[in-house]
């Protein structure tokens, strides 16, 4: 009996280190190059777009939390740095009818991030008042690409997000599954383009690098997680 409970002991100590704190990296990640863009206590490494003041965003229990509500000043959340090629990894939960986005490749020569990169769609698919079309259901690359599967959770749970751009090929994932994959400036994205809200926005995915950026369309939106390894 003691030899019994002494190896189940082993084994749970052993599932417990394996066990990873939010807003941490592994050993392997660390080896990787995996680098932490959210430490779960400050918003450092983060800014308001073009330097606006963004008070809707908090940090609570680990979260980076975008709130609704009557602030003066809103705005979406920016990296310091600009990325090129990367994998971009997230964990992040939606209010029930509200809407969000992350976008990637991000100028400030624009009135609006979304005019410069593309945007992973986040949205409560199954509960927004609206009607939404294809290319607006989360994991989408907003109006240009919809979903191959609809794989996000119910509102209030979190989900888990991949962005892979390498070299003008990018790939959505959502919740292990892939959901979009498709080639910047061919003619098939040309196509989708024109086809699209950004048919007359001529900055619209054209640059090659830039910041990630988290979108405040009102609030309701959490985040953890968010890990970087450049490519």
């Amino acid at each position: 009996m003691i030899l019994v409970l002494l190896a189940s002991f082993s084994l749970m100590s052993a599932f417990q280190a394996q066990q990873v704190k939010d807003n941490s990296l592994t050993k392997k990640e660390k080896k990787e190059g995996w680098v932490l863009l959210f430490d779960g206590q400050s918003t450092n490494g983060w800014r308001g777009y073009q330097n606006k003041e963004a008070k809707e965003w908090t940090v609570y229990n680990g979260e980076l939390i975008c709130r609704k509500g009557d602030f003066t000043g809103r705005a979406d959340l920016i990296t310091n740095d600009e990325y090129e090629n990367f994998e971009l990894s997230v964990d992040w939960k939606i209010d029930p009818e509200q809407n969000s986005g992350i976008i990637y490749m991000v100028t400030e020569d624009n009135k609006a991030s979304y005019e410069s990169g593309p945007e992973y769609q986040l949205i409560d698919d199954l509960g927004y008042p609206e009607k939404l079309k294809d290319g607006q259901f989360s994991g989408a690359n907003y109006d240009m690409n919809p979903p191959l599967k609809h794989t996000v959770k119910k509102a209030g749970e979190y989900n888990h997000t991949v962005i892979i751009v390498n070299k003008g090929h990018v790939e959505h994932w959502l919740n292990g599954e892939k959901v979009v994959d498709y080639q910047l400036w061919t003619p098939e994205w040309e196509k989708n383009k024109a086809n699209s809200k950004w048919k007359n926005v001529k900055t619209y995915g054209m640059s090659k690098s830039g910041h990630i950026a988290l979108q405040d369309h009102g609030g309701g939106v959490s985040f953890k997680n968010i890990k970087l390894k450049k490519l």
